[in-house]
């Protein structure tokens, strides 16, 4: 997994087809609704690049028109440059990023397109959805909208912003519902080869664990050496076992692991653990602390919230899951579809590919 930003991969969703972005097995419908919606701000949350170059700073050129709508070169330059900027640093050949500009150029298209279904259709978001959409984004991260804000705002966006994006999202959502999602049909079969897919290599029998995991990593942002790293840890524990912190808060401030998550691992076979973690969790009752576990990575904290015996998932348990799965799969399969229909019927102009 690639560095997080905000609450989203955002190497793997910045401009990933819509097929692929942030696609998370085995989450309900608002969680999956929340992901796509952090994916989409993601971008937005990072720091723009420091310097760009003078000739990319004209702000009056105009990168593609769709419809009457135009779309300027300043707008494609602000959607790719936190990825530029990583690319840069990576090393990344110049045909890359110019691939990364032409790819948010095809996303500022697609908004456009979206927009003027929104009006046409009147489907434009109100104030109540996207407040609901913001606390379905809090509570799926196990943050307060205040602590969503609060990181928000650290990263550079303004809340109004924020809200803007969201209402985006939320529209193109209710655009995919009233022009896509009545078209699909699940069959039983589809279910059954999914089942497979995900279910064929279950464990037979054993326990799980419910985790939370907290980790310094040493040489790191917190911590320059393991010594260091291991005092951070240390300290972290007594403000956790005197009440001052619970660990999902600890895990925000502190952690170089899952910190948007509250070091949420879920529930995990012991057979699928490190064994640095079984030697640990093993000995420990639900609600039990670890004690400071040096590793060469860094130093570690672990909290069993429970466990228990291991019960195999069969197939009509696991059906709502995969009929969403799949639900999911087909609904992106006919947006591209309908999208690309949409495309041959509006004016679009793109007049530069950035090379592409």
């Amino acid at each position: 997994m690639t560095e997080v930003c905000a609450f989203a991969p955002t190497e793997v969703c910045a401009f990933a087809p819509r097929s692929s972005a942030c696609a998370q097995p085995f989450k309900t419908s608002r969680t999956r609704l929340g992901y796509a919606l952090i994916c989409m701000v993601a971008l937005a949350m990072a720091s723009a690049l420091p310097t760009i170059a003078s000739a990319e700073r004209q702000v009056e050129a105009i990168a593609a028109q769709v419809g009457n709508e135009i779309i300027l070169l300043s707008e494609v330059l602000e959607l790719s440059a936190p990825v530029e900027e990583r690319m840069r640093q990576a090393g990344v050949p110049a045909s890359e990023i110019a691939t990364v500009r032409k790819n948010a150029l095809d996303r500022l298209i697609e908004g456009k397109l979206l927009s003027s279904v929104v009006g046409r259709l009147e489907l434009d978001a109100d104030r109540e959805e996207v407040d609901a959409a913001i606390s379905a984004i809090a509570s799926d991260n196990n943050l307060s909208i205040e602590q969503l804000f609060r990181s928000i705002v650290s990263h550079g966006l303004t809340i109004e912003e924020y809200r803007a994006k969201i209402k985006s999202e939320v529209e193109r959502s209710k655009v995919v519902n009233a022009m896509v999602r009545s078209r699909i049909q699940i069959s039983d079969e589809e279910i059954e080869i999914l089942y497979e897919e995900q279910f064929s290599q279950q464990h037979s029998g054993g326990e799980e664990f419910n985790l939370l995991h907290l980790m310094v990593s040493a040489p790191g942002e917190r911590a320059q050496s393991p010594d260091a790293a291991c005092q951070i840890v240390a300290e972290t524990r007594e403000r956790i076992e005197s009440g001052e912190l619970t660990f999902g808060e600890a895990a925000q401030q502190e952690s170089d692991m899952n910190p948007e998550r509250g070091g949420q691992l879920g529930w995990m076979h012991r057979n699928d653990l490190a064994g640095w973690m079984t030697d640990s969790t093993d000995k420990m009752d639900a609600g039990d602390l670890s004690e400071v576990i040096r590793m060469p990575f860094g130093c570690n904290l672990l909290q069993v919230i429970d466990r228990r015996p291991f019960e195999r998932i069969e197939l009509e348990d696991a059906k709502p899951q995969l009929q969403n799965i799949v639900f999911q799969r087909k609904t992106e399969e006919k947006y591209t579809e309908w999208l690309d229909e949409l495309r041959k019927h509006t004016y679009i102009e793109r007049k530069t590919n950035f090379g592409g």
